[in-house]
């Protein structure tokens, strides 16, 4: 998304003219202007000003909102975040390899190394990632060096000079700050490159080099020099971030008196942590502090051209420039209103635009009431008076600018955002799903049966080197399977945690295993198609097509959905319209989105009057479900019970009437909804959660209720005879292999017990309004940690759970 265009507007505002004639003659100042506003108005100042610029911030998600907002009106890979490292200075975590790299990045970026679009880098930082030391500029920049075709040096000579500035020595190279050596080739990955590169030695003469795929490691292209800089591990030193910054550099000051109130709170949090350390002996008295303190950055920052922007602070010095933006009226729930307005405001020659992931939709409705607006992803001329703009993308908040232009977003239209995270990493080839499986764990060779993988080595073969995935299998015996054949090697999925047995090598066993499968195979298959051979012939319900209120709730999802998302919801409201049952089973792991197709799944249902049941196989399960399912149908007209142990008596029993007589459309619950008692009016879509754990006696009950009723299954670990089945195509099933929308890797920190390092993680996690969950190994004991855990964060609010509490106290 570029919004070049749009970003021109700003330009009619006097009060941003006299600020740009300001910031050109290099005078300080602070501006009024609302927070919305204020990924626009740094965006319209990067463009004009054409400076390296930095903002500093308080918050860590103040920063990454700050980012994607500024990249999405630039449309430029050079706004960049440089990030806060995992972890406070002093405290006990292993922290992420990754986070060094970007930074890495941002100060090649800053002292003009690396890979750019030719245009001024645009940095945004928080107080936590301004506080911590970098390597001094002066090393940094000194550390770097050219390596060409001809020059004459020795291979370990260049393997020496790398791992000095922070390269680590690997088997192959895949990541950012690597390097390995076989022969006479040297493999190096830059941080700020885009691949790694291979050089070819004859003798100790580079012959030459090239860039290379890190997954594949196939060549891409033929280069005959690079520049090579300090990789993330030479990142300590005494330096600051501020001291990278050109002398023509601007620095963007958000909220002053919040960026220093945050930098003082990191400070006495690292001094506490400090002196618990000093006092148990891990640390000397003497140690250099890695962070600074705002006595040190506040001079600092004074030393920079600089502007404040502030919603609320009076200037601190020079100019205060007041910018005309007002909060967007909000629009949520009330589509018609919103058209009524535009066509009002086209009227009138004011310029609307509306930015919003759900574009295409908008224009259809919009096109009903002859409104024409076609979607866009890119701005290039100023909208004119009377103009209606409508763009396919992402923007956090609205604004009115001088009463003459709107922007609304999917905040102001339909209450939400859609979530997002940007991400510079390349998507996998299909062969590197199988990275999840790690050395110690059960694996299935199609041929050979059940061993424990035990890693990868390189062998030769006919003199050609090549990785190779290590079997181990029952008496000792190995094998050894080329990772081109990877394909053939999956991970164990058992009925239970139990430890498979493995097979031998050379024996009939799992040739005898198979043939068992396939013989269990084929009765279960001969079951399911005499099932679904009634369900042929069976008459069913053609459900409606989309309402305009089934548009509205598939637009009000705050995230982004995957192509499989999109694909499986596709094929569901593909069975619900024909006249035969469906029976369909929805597969992908946990948060990959298969709760939010079944929503709208329900919801198509209850549009045409019937009903809806989720079976779950727990009580919690389902008072999980019943939140989400309440949430995304809070809007509408629907009514949607729960029926499990957490309701009294009393409670069932309305819940069960309300379901006789048609009143309840949705009811989610356990195996008591399969009970006699429990009497539907008009069920037309059963949606299952995890069939395999339920029981024989309620399987038994579900396949008479297939035959005549709609039914979603969903699964992350589906058993293999469904998985088999439904690949045979008895019955229909949609995978969704696709993970959200960037979604950040769950970190894991290994460290050992220490109060005080619970107490920061607690604390780390409540400063961004997250929540934390401690989990403990014996419920009797879990009280008396839950009062150490208090007393060790008494600013906490905390709950206790477990298997065993009552009901009541458990729906507390």
């Amino acid at each position: 998304m570029k919004l070049g265009g749009i970003l021109k507007l700003i330009e009619e505002m006097p009060a941003y003219r006299r600020l740009l004639a300001d910031l050109r003659r290099r005078q300080r100042g602070t501006v009024d202007v609302l927070d919305a506003a204020k990924p626009y108005v740094i965006a319209a100042l990067y463009r004009e000003l054409e400076l390296p610029l930095m903002v500093i911030t308080a918050q860590p998600e103040n920063a990454r909102r700050m980012q994607e907002q500024v990249s999405a009106w630039c449309g430029s890979k050079r706004v960049m975040l440089f990030p806060e490292p995992d972890a406070l200075p002093y405290q006990h975590v292993v922290t992420d390899s990754t986070t060094g790299l970007e930074r890495m990045q941002v100060l090649s970026a800053l002292a003009g190394k690396g890979n750019g679009d030719g245009r001024e880098p645009l940095v945004i930082a928080s107080a936590p990632a301004l506080i911590q030391k970098v390597i001094p500029f002066n090393s940094f920049t000194s550390a770097w060096h050219t390596v060409e075709v001809g020059m004459d040096i020795e291979p370990k000579r260049l393997l020496q000079r790398w791992q000095a500035i922070g390269y680590e020595r690997e088997a192959i190279v895949e990541v950012p700050g690597t390097m390995s050596q076989r022969g006479g080739i040297l493999d190096v990955y830059p941080p700020t490159g885009e691949f790694p590169v291979r050089i070819d030695f004859m003798g100790n003469t580079i012959d030459s080099m090239r860039f290379f795929d890190s997954h594949s490691q196939r060549s891409l292209g033929v280069i005959s020099q690079i520049e090579i800089g300090p990789a993330a591990g030479a990142i300590d030193g005494g330096g600051c971030i501020l001291d990278y910054l050109p002398e023509e550099a601007m620095l963007i000051v958000d909220e002053g008196e919040r960026l220093q109130n945050a930098v003082e709170l990191l400070k006495d949090e690292a001094s506490r942590l400090l002196s618990d350390r000093l006092e148990r002996g891990e640390v000397v008295d003497d140690i250099p502090t890695p962070y600074f303190g705002w006595e040190e950055l506040g001079p600092k920052i004074n030393s920079h051209f600089r502007l404040v922007l502030s919603s609320w602070e009076p200037p601190d010095e020079g100019q205060l420039h007041k910018l005309d933006f007002t909060p967007a009226t909000s629009y949520v729930g009330q589509l018609p209103a919103l058209i009524n307005k535009t066509k009002q405001m086209l009227k009138q020659g004011r310029r609307l635009v509306l930015v919003s992931h759900q574009a295409s939709r908008l224009s259809e409705l919009l096109a009903e009431t002859k409104t024409i607006a076609a979607p866009v992803t890119e701005v290039v001329r100023v909208p004119p008076p009377g103009s209606l703009t409508l763009v396919q993308g992402l923007l956090t908040g609205g604004w009115t600018a001088g009463g003459n232009v709107h922007l609304l977003t999917d905040v102001e239209i339909f209450g939400f955002i859609k979530q997002r995270r940007l991400s510079k990493k390349r998507p996998m080839p299909r062969q590197m799903l199988y990275v999840d499986i790690t050395p110690g764990d059960y694996v299935v060779h199609v041929e050979h049966g059940i061993a424990r993988f035990a890693g990868v080595t390189t062998m030769k073969n006919k003199e050609i080197p090549g990785e190779y995935m290590v079997l181990e299998y029952a008496g000792g015996d190995k094998l050894y399977i080329p990772v081109e054949q990877i394909d053939r090697v999956t991970r164990y999925i058992g009925a239970s945690d139990h430890q498979p047995a493995m097979n031998r090598l050379g024996t009939p066993d799992w040739w005898r295993t198979r043939k068992k499968a396939k013989e269990s195979v084929e009765i279960v298959a001969l079951e399911l198609l005499a099932l679904y051979a009634v369900r042929e012939v069976a008459p069913g319900f053609a459900f409606s097509p989309d309402t305009v209120w089934q548009q509205e709730l598939e637009a009000s999802f705050p995230y982004i959905e995957t192509p499989d998302q999109m694909a499986a919801q596709k094929e569901v409201k593909k069975d619900m319209a024909e006249a035969m049952p469906m029976d369909r089973l929805i597969l992908g792991d946990v948060g990959y989105g298969k709760t939010e197709v079944a929503i709208r799944a329900a919801f198509k249902a209850v549009m045409d009057g019937k009903q809806v049941v989720l079976l779950v196989p727990t009580t919690v399960l389902a008072q999980q479900h019943h939140t989400t399912f309440s949430q995304r149908l809070a809007t509408f007209p629907v009514r949607i019970e729960v029926l499990s142990r957490f309701r009294s008596p009393k409670e069932q029993q309305a819940i069960i009437e309300g379901l006789a007589n048609g009143s309840v459309d949705i009811c989610i619950g356990t195996h008591r909804l399969l009970q006699k008692d429990v009497v539907f009016k008009d069920m037309g879509l059963l949606i299952i959660d995890e069939e395999q754990r339920f029981g024989v006696s309620h399987k038994e009950h579900l396949k008479k209720i297939r035959r005549s009723v709609d039914v979603l299954t969903l699964s992350a670990t589906p058993i293999p005879r469904t998985l088999h089945m439904s690949l045979l195509g008895v019955r229909d099933m949609s995978t969704i292999e696709t993970p959200p929308g960037e979604r950040l890797p769950i970190k894991t920190h290994v460290a050992e017990y220490d109060e005080r390092v619970v107490r920061g993680a607690i604390l780390h996690e409540m400063e961004r309004n997250g929540q934390v969950f401690f989990v403990h190994n014996r419920v009797q004991s879990i009280d008396f940690i839950a009062e150490k855990i208090q007393m060790l964060v008494p600013e906490a609010r905390l709950a206790v759970a477990h298997g065993r509490m009552a009901e009541g106290e458990l729906e507390a």
